[in-house]
């Protein structure tokens, strides 16, 4: 096995044991990324002597946290002092912040190896799209707006990475790539130096190969509960199957990868049934849309004022004008709709159930490049604020991955990745999907 083939959580038990060097991490993933990054396209910016010159000052420290040496992407949407922050927009041809957003900051101060910048759909937003191709099909999309980081993770040219989520933009790719993925509870992982779309929806998260890679990560961000974390035995495990109301709207792959699953872990111990939301929640994707044009509006409309104006694409101009004419009674109405399901949500978890089970995409990825796919199954539990964690369950006969995402009540993040952890063993990532 090539280090970059390790999972992080593998290579961290290695660095520590001193069993690998970071250097030599460095080296393996460095290759891999000039062996496939032409045809994947994953990466916007890497500058290789830099990496090679942070492993070796790695080596020469203890390390200070499990992270230490691992390989971390970073999503152009988020800013790094050391290398410029583009955005998939002309407006930042070259751009260079000077400083590192909050979230870099922490994986750097714990030792994380950060490689470079991953390609994003144009402000994680809309408009330009990425050049990333799906790594297991290179005809499809790797979904969006995360697409970068989520393809160089699945291709083993990163161990871990950052991306983001407004509404499906960081779980639909973790599904569409066959990896493992965590949106944490809105809020509780600054996103001080990342690109603002919508300031109450707005999430950063991060991808591995594992649950226990996500693990690591979230260590490093004191997630909530992660000091008192433990684990959570499968057997006996309350799963309420969610197919919500978008079912509609799953392929025949996703809706037999989701029924799979639900029976593999019933198999396994877990008492699975199915879970009808209350009829409030069906107005949540209305909602959503509220909240992220109503928002939206603020966050670009500095950039309709600017001398660059004119290299701004219509999709923004339309949103900082608010062309879909929300009003200030129609954003406090979201508001509050949100409000009251978060709690009545919340609350499902105290007598009925220990976690939902629910679609993490449509299913397949499509074919092309003009879409990275509908996001219909991600905005109800983005606008929640609750987290998620998408895990891969299988793939179609077109070798494209599918996946599932866990959901919990808000700040159950740790319980969340020990659920994910439980589940882990009785799925199967690659395991044929096939239809009844």
């Amino acid at each position: 096995m090539e280090p970059y083939e390790l999972s992080a959580s593998e290579a961290a038990r290695l660095i520590a044991s001193r069993d690998l060097s970071c250097e030599e991490l460095a080296r393996s993933t460095l290759a891999r990324i000039a062996e496939r990054d032409p045809i994947v396209r994953a990466w916007t910016y890497i500058d290789e002597d830099r990496v090679l010159r942070r492993a070796r000052e790695l080596d020469k420290t203890a390390p200070v946290s499990p992270l230490h040496g691992l390989t971390f992407g970073i999503k152009d949407v988020i800013q790094t002092a050391d290398m410029p922050t583009q955005q998939n927009s002309s407006l930042y041809v070259d751009h260079r912040s000077g400083q590192d957003a909050a979230c870099v900051a922490v994986v750097r101060h714990s030792g994380a190896l950060v490689v470079g910048k991953t390609e994003t759909v144009e402000f994680a937003a809309g408009g330009r799209m990425p050049a990333t191709r799906n790594p297991s099909n290179l005809a499809h999309t790797p979904g969006g707006t995360s697409s970068g980081s989520a393809a160089a993770v699945a291709d083993h040219q990163v161990q871990l990475a950052f991306g983001t989520q407004t509404a499906g933009s960081h779980i639909r790719p973790a599904a569409f790539n066959g990896i493992y993925g965590i949106k944490p509870t809105h809020g509780v992982v600054s996103r001080e130096g990342a690109k603002l779309y919508a300031h109450s929806l707005d999430t950063i998260g991060w991808y591995g190969r594992s649950a226990d890679d996500l693990a690591l990560v979230a260590e490093a961000f004191a997630l909530p509960g992660m000091s008192q974390r433990m684990p959570v035995p499968l057997k006996g495990l309350r799963v309420g199957l969610c197919m919500t109301a978008s079912w509609s709207a799953a392929d025949p792959y996703a809706q037999a990868a989701l029924m799979q699953t639900a029976f593999q872990l019933e198999s396994a111990g877990a008492i699975v049934k199915e879970l009808t939301l209350p009829a409030p929640f069906n107005d949540l994707p209305n909602a959503h849309e509220t909240v992220l044009y109503g928002e939206g509006r603020a966050a670009f409309l500095s950039e309709t004022l600017g001398p660059k104006a004119h290299m701004l694409g219509s999709h923004f101009r339309d949103i900082a004008a608010n062309a879909r004419g929300i009003t200030p009674q129609g954003l406090a109405a979201a508001y509050d709709l949100a409000a009251a399901c978060r709690r009545q949500f919340d609350a499902l978890f105290d007598d009925e159930i220990d976690v939902v089970l629910t679609p993490a995409s449509p299913g397949e990825a499509p074919e092309g490049f003009t879409s990275t796919g509908n996001y219909t199954f991600n905005i109800m539990w983005t606008l929640l604020h609750v987290p998620c964690v998408a895990m891969p369950v299988g793939r179609s006969p077109r070798n494209l991955p599918l996946g599932v995402q866990l959901v919990g009540p808000r700040t159950s993040d740790a319980r969340l990745l020990e659920i994910a952890r439980a589940c882990a063993p009785a799925l199967d990532s690659n395991a044929a999907i096939t239809l009844s």
